[in-house]
């Protein structure tokens, strides 16, 4: 607890009134560049040690946003490599278990890999790269990153399409003229072996070319079947560095080889009481995962208020998946497979039930390229100075899945009738101590579904910032994006209406055409605090990510607003502080009226509050902690649907996160945290509920100029806790990992 009590102190500080100390900044924070004399250099050195460690990032490097944070009237939340390495997160997801407001859920459905809630919201398709939509389906590794972003609210304005909750963006590292090498390898507790390589090497005055590179082999996770055995290689090339015309290329390839966690299905309203380690796949269960990112950057500086930057991003990620997850919990009879409720079941001992297991294989290729020019301008008109961004998009989406599946039995009995000849109902499991090598390894693989989509996208935009005085700031923005998509599935309604529930739309195409508006007013009554209102918009489309079922396809898109008033502080010894609170509105949400069948009657509301500290609070102890409140809930929804009044799922009330470090003595670090999320629903009609839970991480490190030796615990009172969930199957949801240690050693060379 008293670990805690400064930044309580410092939380407390953002809501009382402005203070004249604020206004007071160190001085001296950016070093100058220009002067050559041996003093000024050393001290150049020691400043550029201690940045390299500190957790708080004063700038963004979306193009589309001011770099300085003070200036963008919304909540925006950076996780940059410090942190990242202090916590030992080496994936999207440990990243992201710094930002307060976000969800994790699991494989599910047609989807694999980084599946996110913000604010209450999926973020499925709001994931970036460069600033790039990312939209492939695969696990995201931390190697090639230098930071995340996270910008909070709806931005259709500045991304397009969907940011209902906002948009996470994924910076990776460029090359510069700083030769420099760092290597790192690691060992945890459950087995995992990995290794990264980092190099940057000037080739020029003006060019530079980086590598990155990483291995990791063994178990993730303490729960079984978590194997992963992964690689990738970055790369970027920069020519022109330090004049007025800059050329970026980078790419990045990546190949997964893991074991999917479907989690454990529903008993009685919560997740079936089983050991932490349970899982109920097969042994011979992975998902194979090839992705390929492309990039290529052109900045012009025509003046040096006058910008003009082209740039083209291609993604593509091929998933070649074999999956076998449970689909719910059930009795064995000589009659078979008899489905138990979510709710409701009682007087049967848990060693008496077994698991029903589904296949969930398919191989995936989504692909993207999409290209952006932008003109930024720097004038002034009317005695009042602008900030002036003019951009135009087009890309193109491209989805192919085909399905398959594997239909077994139960106990001598078929568990795949006529009424679903495809849902690959596997085998049945004990739920306690399951078999993993034997359950339905004899079925055989059959083709299903085959399901294709495609999209077209151009969008124009442009935004203002306009310096009304020294003091107020006014940000207007305005985008027109016209998307053009189209669906089709092989096993369809049409051509199978005897299937039950048969809901797949044979082929369905859609035009949009969406204004976005971005408002807000920012007062910076001194340098070091900024207050500001702002107003955003977004839309979601139907067939946003290229699936749908029959109902969906001539639908508007979902509407969606956001209203948020906020602040940002700066104290002394680089602590940045943030609060806002916000209220985001789903208006015409998507609600079913009968099966597959949906019209736009509801209404999704979140009203919330966030605070965070991140940096120095002196020169020895560093924190990073944030806190989010959401009060969510669906307001307006069809009988049928069954969600009214109901909470999104995925949605906790209260979560926060903290974590930090001191400098206990000379080269000597010692740190850690805690991550409390409070209950969650795991599907939508809230009768599966999640407990909450807090779980307490911690490190050591031994560190010194040339390299560091860490050991950092996991979940260190081993508690028992639900990482992710899945809405599907009745809600499902994943343990995490129990108590387990990672020893690292990074060099510098």
């Amino acid at each position: 607890m008293n670990r805690l009590t400064p930044l309580a102190a410092a939380l407390v500080a953002v809501f009382a009134a402005p203070l004249p100390a604020l206004a007071q900044q160190a001085a001296g924070t950016n070093s100058s560049t220009g002067t050559t004399s041996q003093q000024s250099a050393l001290k150049d050195v020691v400043v550029e040690g201690e940045r390299d460690r500190d957790f708080s990032t004063a700038t963004t490097s979306l193009s589309k946003l001011p770099q300085d944070l003070h200036d963008v009237p919304q909540s925006v939340v950076i996780v940059n490599k410090a942190l990242m390495q202090s916590q030992g997160a080496t994936s999207l997801a440990d990243a992201l278990r710094n930002v307060s407001g976000i969800t994790l859920g699991g494989a599910e459905g047609g989807q694999i890999g980084n599946n996110i809630n913000l604010n209450g919201f999926s973020a499925r398709t709001d994931i970036y790269l460069d600033g790039f939509r990312d939209r492939g389906q695969y696990y995201r590794d931390t190697f090639a990153l230098d930071e995340v972003e996270v910008l909070m609210g709806p931005s259709s304005m500045l991304f397009g399409r969907g940011s209902t909750g906002g948009v996470i963006n994924q910076v990776t590292k460029k090359a510069n003229l700083k030769q420099a090498t760092e290597v790192s390898a690691s060992v945890t507790s459950n087995g995992l072996v990995r290794t990264t390589v980092d190099h940057n090497q000037p080739l020029s005055d003006t060019s530079a070319v980086r590598i990155s590179a990483m291995a990791q082999d063994g178990a993730a996770t303490t729960r079984n079947q978590t194997n992963v055995q992964d690689f990738g290689l970055a790369g970027s090339y920069v020519t022109g560095l330090g004049t007025p015309l800059e050329i970026t290329l980078s790419a990045l390839v990546q190949h997964n080889h893991d074991q999917p966690d479907y989690g454990v299905p529903a008993l009685n309203g919560h997740p079936v009481n089983v050991d932490r380690n349970t899982a109920y796949g097969l042994n011979s269960d992975r998902t194979n995962q090839d992705v390929v990112a492309l990039g290529a950057g052109v900045k012009y500086k025509i003046t040096p208020d006058v910008t003009l930057r082209n740039q083209t991003q291609f993604n593509y990620v091929h998933t070649n998946a074999v999956e076998t997850a449970p689909n719910t919990l059930g009795t064995v009879s000589g009659a078979g497979f008899a489905v138990l409720p979510v709710t409701g079941v009682s007087n049967l001992p848990l060693g008496s039930l077994f698991v029903r297991a589904q296949s969930h294989d398919r191989d995936i290729r989504d692909y993207s390229i999409f290209n952006q020019t932008e003109l930024a301008a720097k004038v002034t008109a009317g005695g009042i100075k602008h900030d002036l961004l003019f951009g135009v998009e087009v890309g193109h989406d491209g989805y192919d899945n085909q399905a398959y599946y594997r239909n077994g039995s139960c106990n001598g009995v078929a568990l795949t009738g006529a009424s679903s000849p495809t849902s690959g109902y596997v085998d049945c499991i004990p739920a306690i101590n399951p078999v993993y090598s034997a359950a339905g390894s004899s079925a055989v693989s059959q083709a299903g579904n085959h399901a294709n989509g495609s999209a077209n996208t151009i969008a124009t935009y442009a935004n203002d910032t306009m310096e009304l005085s020294k003091q107020f700031k006014l940000v207007t923005g305005l985008r027109f994006d016209r998307y053009v998509a189209s669906v089709s599935n092989s096993i369809n309604s049409l051509n199978t209406p005897t299937v039950a529930k048969n809901t797949t739309i044979a082929a369905a195409d859609q035009t949009i055409n969406f204004w976005s508006v971005r408002l807000g007013g920012i007062w910076q009554p001194t340098a070091a605090q900024s207050y500001y209102l702002s107003y955003g918009t977004s839309f979601d489309p139907s067939l946003e990510q290229l699936v749908g079922t029959s109902g969906q396809q001539n639908l508007a898109p979902e509407k969606n607003r956001s209203y948020e008033l906020g602040g940002k502080w700066d104290l002394a010894d680089s602590l940045a502080l943030n609060a806002a609170i916000f209220q985001i509105t789903k208006e015409n949400a998507r609600s079913q009226v009968s099966t597959g069948v949906y019209v736009l009657d509801g209404t999704v509301r979140v009203n919330g509050a966030r605070a965070g500290a991140t940096g120095r609070i002196n020169k020895k102890w560093q924190v990073a902690a944030s806190y989010t409140y959401l009060n969510a809930q669906v307001i307006q929804a069809s009988a049928v649907d069954g969600t009214l009044g109901m909470t999104p799922v995925n949605t906790p009330r209260n979560t926060l996160t903290t974590w930090t470090t001191y400098e206990v003595a000379p080269h000597w670090e010692l740190g850690g945290g805690a991550t409390y999320m409070s209950q969650r629903f795991a599907n939508p009609t809230n009768t599966v509920q999640v407990g909450g839970y807090t779980r307490w991480d911690a490190t050591l490190a031994y560190t010194q100029p040339k390299y560091d030796v860490r050991l950092n615990l996991f979940n260190l009172t081993n508690k028992m806790y639900y990482d992710a969930l899945i809405q599907s199957d009745g809600g499902r949801s994943v343990p995490g990992t129990g108590r387990t240690a990672m020893l690292s050693v990074n060099y510098r060379m």
